[in-house]
């Protein structure tokens, strides 16, 4: 394994930060995907005689990667296998297993890590707790609820009432948020009624 080992110490050299540039619609964060993981070390590779393969072996519960660098002497690195079970026993849920599973494959592989995306979120000792929702914050939320008279408002003030206490886990105050929705909904249908 001289060569390959040695190609594969000159190409680490040139590796780049795999960048977060895909936003997940679940989460609202940002990360890597195999494109942004394949272009931090792909040039780097080849340039320095290396082939960059990712098996796929039978698996009946989700999908299992290995990644193989085949240098052009015929010497290869293998890296172990990974294996990602499928969030569903369907094509999207084998598809997305199988991309999450080359990317970390990958990253392992080369040992390169994603880029923060706000700078110097790793250096960060401890994530801040979130502040819960003040008296204030809570009593405008209902007032915005109670003012609407369309619903179509009250569903966007609703929505923006609720996610503020989502994110920071205040049950309390999304049920809160629910019954003054609920009630003013039933105040919008009857004035709707009397319209009509």
């Amino acid at each position: 394994m001289s060569n390959v080992a040695a190609a594969f110490v000159k190409a680490k050299r040139q590796f780049g930060p795999a960048l977060k540039c895909k936003t997940n619609p679940a989460f609202k964060s940002k990360y890597a995907d195999l494109a942004a993981c394949l272009e931090a070390v792909d040039e780097a590779l080849l340039a320095n005689g290396i082939s960059l393969i990712q098996e796929t072996f039978d698996d009946m519960t989700g999908v299992t990667v290995e990644t193989v660098f085949l240098h052009e002497s015929g010497e290869t690195i293998r890296c172990g296998k990974l294996h990602v079970p499928a969030s569903k026993q369907d094509p999207q849920g084998y598809g997305s297993a199988l991309s999450y599973a080359r990317r970390y494959s990958l990253m392992a592989a080369c040992g390169i890590a994603a880029e923060d995306d706000d700078g110097q979120a790793a250096c960060q000792p401890m994530r801040q707790q979130p502040k819960p929702l003040t008296d204030s914050a809570v009593s405008d939320f209902i007032t915005m609820i109670n003012d609407c008279t369309t619903m179509d408002a009250l569903k966007k003030a609703f929505e923006a009432a609720y996610r503020a206490a989502h994110h920071i886990g205040d049950i309390k105050h999304q049920e809160s948020f629910e019954k003054a929705k609920d009630a003013r909904k039933v105040i919008i249908q009857s004035l709707n009624k009397e319209a009509a």
